[in-house]
């Protein structure tokens, strides 16, 4: 049976454990030079929507040091572009491909897109969820604190995709995560509501209130891709939000700073602190490959099995 990986919650808190095991590994085997066959003989689809740079590269890497074929498709150049229907896109594809990696707009179209398709579908970024960079950055996380216990995440900025990710990652696993957001930018009500742990996510228009016993804090851009035309309005809501050093004067001495990059400096963000010592970014991009091929082999497992069987 296919495994989809759509949002965080489709998979379970022993499961990402075990992926961030795997990931481990896999870290192991490329200081090494050394490389696996989990993949063998797959070829595996990433369709975009969005332009991408990390999360493209990472995947086609993992996809072929995994053994497998990456197949970019820019949606631009498909059919889907001149109105195909993403049912006939994906009944085909999945006569073609072993597995779909999707970067959209809407989540109604991978969620469309997973329920014809015969083949696992990975969501790559869609304007609710950001599920493959959450999954990473708990990982880099766990990396460097060794536990997820008794460990508490402040998010500030816009509630866009990666945050309503986070807030649901963090109530898989149990972690206190706290968003601070302008009131017509906070997470989205959805996913508040299908909490199942609310007592551990905290909301204000504060900035300033969760920073003072953070673990972790963590921004994006104010300015998500098809957000362009309120970028004027945006700057100047989100001016009293950016992570800089006088926000963050009464921040724990070794907190961790993450944003899932790319990163406007100057915006969210002053040069002092994504470069500083606190700052983990280029670890989160790095972890983006290692722990996306973990993902891969974990979906695919039964995939690989059964071209052999066959």
């Amino acid at each position: 049976m296919k495994r989809d990986f759509l949002k965080i919650k489709d998979l379970t808190e022993s499961e990402i454990y075990k992926i961030f095991d795997m990931t481990r590994y896999f870290k192991k085997l490329r200081k090494e030079k050394k490389f696996t066959e989990h993949l063998k003989n797959l070829s595996i689809g990433l369709l975009f929507s969005k332009p991408s740079t990390r999360t493209r590269i990472s995947f086609e890497i993992a996809v072929h040091e995994l053994g497998g074929y990456p197949v970019y498709l820019p949606s631009q150049t498909t059919q889907i572009s001149r109105g195909e229907s993403i049912k006939d896109t994906a009944k085909v594809i999945s006569r073609y491909l072993d597995g779909i990696i999707i970067r959209t707009y809407y989540q109604e179209e991978i969620e469309e897109f997973a329920k014809y398709s015969e083949i696992p579908v990975i969501n790559a970024l869609t304007d609710l969820y950001h599920p493959v960079q959450i999954l990473c950055d708990l990982f880099t996380i766990y990396e460097k604190k060794g536990s997820l216990q008794n460990f508490k995440i402040t998010y500030i900025g816009d509630g866009n995709n990666v945050c309503n990710s986070l807030i649901e990652g963090c109530d898989l696993l149990g972690i206190e995560i706290r968003v601070s957001s302008p009131q017509e930018y906070m997470p989205d009500q959805n996913v508040i509501k299908s909490l199942k742990n609310k007592n551990l996510l905290k909301i204000s228009s504060n900035p300033e209130e969760f920073i003072e016993d953070a673990d972790v804090i963590y921004t994006d851009t104010w300015v998500s891709m098809g957000d362009e035309k309120e970028t004027e309005k945006r700057l100047k809501i989100f001016q009293k939000y950016q992570i800089n050093k006088n926000l963050l004067k009464k921040a724990k001495k070794d907190f961790l700073f993450m944003h899932c990059l790319p990163a406007h400096r100057g915006q969210e963000v002053t040069d002092e602190i994504i470069d500083g010592p606190n700052s983990i970014v280029y670890d989160q991009a790095e972890n983006r490959l290692h722990c996306q091929k973990s993902l891969l082999a974990f979906l695919f497992a039964n995939r690989v099995r059964e071209k052999k069987e066959g």
